[in-house]
């Protein structure tokens, strides 16, 4: 989130970092809001301010004896009680507009971004590798993928389109990948192997900026005690009635019991990315300088409605609503977060190198950039299926954007001063894409899939997948 006193010091900045990013100018509204709710706010510190002034005033004046005086004193200070909620009412009203508009408005791109309207724009850095050459016409993972246990239809019949039931060489590959990568972040790259929540509140939502910008890609759950009162508030009229003309006449107890707690039951989202779980641990926390940096990796499953992506990649295994990956999440000084992010790049890298699928690497555009980015970089993997590159990771450093929405903070060693933390983060890697590039690369002409030498370990000596 942005700092309003730096909007007000450099509003022209502002609106320039905005216009990158295709968006019309925003600070001069955003100021007079601010004014608006400074003069609010003063209106009710002064009336405080006179309201304790005048309390102490009338004990003074009775004490000499001048109740006409008091009585004065008295009627203002019942009007000044009077219109004091009405006063913060209005202060309260304008902060939140203000922060809700703050909410809203994405990062500012650094200096270093390429301008652009959208991925077409994007800026290739390097390649590694060479695509394979096949001496037969290499299939989608789609076409290959069923015949070595990866189900479509009984995934769909469970639980809907973009939902995969994975069996035998496929789930045993996929967990493979999995840990394969979290070897390679804790053993190598220094992260800290985590086992956060999957289901999180609507602070650590908002404090990583999912919340409200992405409310409709995201999952939401409810426990049981709230799903309970939608299912009887959606009851019949009689229904109450009917309850209780039953012989028995227990289950209408059973469920009021479970309705009284409804108001107060908690309600969660199921993460989109374990970037959530992991930049939220430090939340509202205020940090020594030598516990920086912190690098934290987790292997979780994810979860999207990817209602911002609909009528893309339908087919496969590339886009699910349900998916596993391997995040890499560092909190940093800023000063550090430059380099920093240059690390992270290369921690996810490392692991294509390590299985020997080609890639290139991406500076997003201003038009391409995620909502909380100020800079990324995305690792595309060569699917020769699709005779394409397609993302496989996406590493970005967001500045101090989430730490000021979290409230984060670390403390300079020997100064008093505090400072926001710098957070970034990126995929080491998508577990389900990366599949998908093993079985693209790796198939062979007879429906089988070679097993990368890197995952052999994990595959208990296992070199091809045979199709069953």
């Amino acid at each position: 989130m942005h700092d309003i006193r730096l909007i007000r010091e450099n509003p022209e900045a502002f609106d320039a970092g905005l216009a990158r990013r295709g968006l019309e100018p925003l600070a001069a509204q955003l100021i007079a809001l601010d004014e608006q709710r400074r003069a609010a706010t003063t209106a009710v510190q002064v009336a405080q301010s006179r309201r304790n002034e005048a309390s102490k005033l009338i004990g003074a004046a009775m004490a000499k004896g001048d109740r006409e005086g008091a009585e004065t004193i008295k009627a203002e200070v019942a009007a000044l009680k009077e219109q004091m909620p009405a006063l913060e009412a209005e202060a309260e009203t304008l902060a939140a507009k203000l922060k809700a508009m703050l909410e809203v408005i994405p990062n500012l791109p650094g200096a270093d971004v390429p301008d652009g309207a959208g991925e077409e724009e994007n800026v290739e850095v390097s390649r590694w590798g060479t695509p394979r050459a096949f001496d037969f016409t290499p299939r989608e993972h789609a076409d290959i993928a069923p015949a070595l246990g990866m189900d479509f239809e009984t995934g769909a019949r469970l639980s809907g389109a973009r939902f995969t039931f994975l069996r035998g060489g496929m789930a045993r590959l996929h967990r493979a990948l999995g840990q394969f990568m979290l070897d390679v972040q804790t053993g190598e790259h220094g992260y800290a192997e985590c086992n956060p929540p999957v289901l999180v509140n609507d602070a650590a939502m908002r404090g990583t900026d999912k919340l409200p910008k992405f409310a409709e890609d995201s999952f939401f759950a409810a426990d049981m005690s709230t799903r309970t009162k939608l299912f009887w508030n959606a009851m019949p009229s009689d229904f109450e009635a009917q309850m209780a003309s039953t012989e028995e006449g227990q289950f209408k107890p059973a469920v009021q019991g479970m309705l009284d707690t409804a108001d107060t039951a908690e309600q969660f989202w199921l993460i989109p990315t374990s970037e959530v779980s992991l930049t939220a641990s430090v939340m509202g926390e205020l940090l020594d300088e030598a516990a920086l940096p912190m690098r934290l990796t987790a292997l979780t499953l994810c979860f999207r409605s990817e209602a911002g992506a609909a009528g893309r990649d339908t087919r496969g295994f590339i886009r699910q609503h349900q998916f596993e990956k391997c995040e890499l999440v560092s909190i940093v000084r800023p000063e550090d977060s430059e380099d920093e992010h240059q690390r992270m790049v290369r921690a996810a890298e490392t692991i294509l190198e390590r299985l020997a699928l080609p890639y290139r690497k991406l500076l997003l555009c201003t038009g391409d950039m995620g909502f909380g980015a100020r800079k990324t970089y995305d690792l595309e993997v060569w699917l020769p299926g699709q005779g394409a590159f397609r993302e496989i990771s996406s590493c970005s450093n967001t500045g101090d954007f989430q730490a000021r929405r979290m409230n984060t903070r670390y403390r300079v060693a020997g100064e008093k001063k505090t400072e926001f933390v710098h957070t970034l983060n990126g995929s080491g890697l998508a577990v389900g894409r990366t599949l998908v590039a093993v079985i693209e690369n790796y198939q062979n002409k007879d429906g089988s899939v070679t097993v990368p030498e890197a995952l052999r370990p994990y595959m208990g000596g296992l070199e091809v997948i045979q199709p069953q």
